[in-house]
């Protein structure tokens, strides 16, 4: 019998890019961080399926980027599932000045790639940007909280799977040092990356399931 074909696109910033080498431009190549290890537990859990992964992360990315490259690096993909894991960006570039991005223009950019991609078709999983806690990144909170609210109530509009990342590490928090999942509050470490993934393909089994269905 012949394998489901699923094509899966990670989309978002450095922690999705995941230290790719700069002008890489075989986005198979999935990098160093979670969409390698979601990839490797996908494939795993899905023997029967012939997934396509591909990374179009990149470093420094906010939401503005990712509506700028819109067509090239969503729409001409042709992806099954689109994921997108963006906000941090949006947070850390203001902090000194908390002059942040208002809900109203952060929502408005993020609707518009969702609406292209709805239209198109294509199951979307969305991500919660998250931050560890350290003294250095209490004043993140102040911005980063209502980014995920506003990321929230998009998911319930248009998602067809959402990982509450930022929830997800916080209860992890209960068990194991937080530190043990970074090495800058900023980046999840190896250990990080492996959590988000194995969380990854958890949380997007059912748009898998009812793609195999089709």
């Amino acid at each position: 019998m012949e394998k489901k074909k699923i094509k899966i696109l990670f989309q978002g910033d450095s922690i999705t890019d995941a230290w790719r080498e700069e002008g890489d431009t075989d986005y198979h190549r999935l990098g160093k961080n979670y969409p390698k290890y979601a990839a490797e537990y996908l494939t795993e859990a899905y023997p029967s399926v012939e997934f396509e992964f591909l990374n179009l992360g990149r470093g420094g990315s906010q939401i503005g980027n990712l509506l700028d490259r819109l067509q090239e690096d969503f729409l001409d993909i042709g992806a099954d599932v689109v994921s997108i894991l963006i906000g941090i960006n949006d947070v850390w570039g203001r902090v000194e000045t908390k002059n942040w991005v208002p809900k109203e223009e952060f929502v408005g950019k993020y609707r518009k790639i969702l609406e292209a991609l709805k239209a198109r078709g294509t199951k979307i999983m969305l991500m919660e940007p998250f931050v560890f806690p350290h003294k250095n990144t209490v004043v993140f909170r102040e911005d980063l909280d209502f980014k995920i609210d506003a990321i929230r109530e998009l998911a319930l509009e248009y998602a067809d799977a959402y990982l509450p990342t930022d929830g997800l590490f916080y209860s992890a928090f209960m068990t194991e040092d937080s530190n043990s999942f970074t090495d800058d509050c900023i980046h999840p470490n190896a250990h990080g990356s492996e959590f988000i993934g194995r969380k990854y393909a958890e949380y997007i089994r059912p748009i898998i399931d009812n793609l195999i269905k089709e």
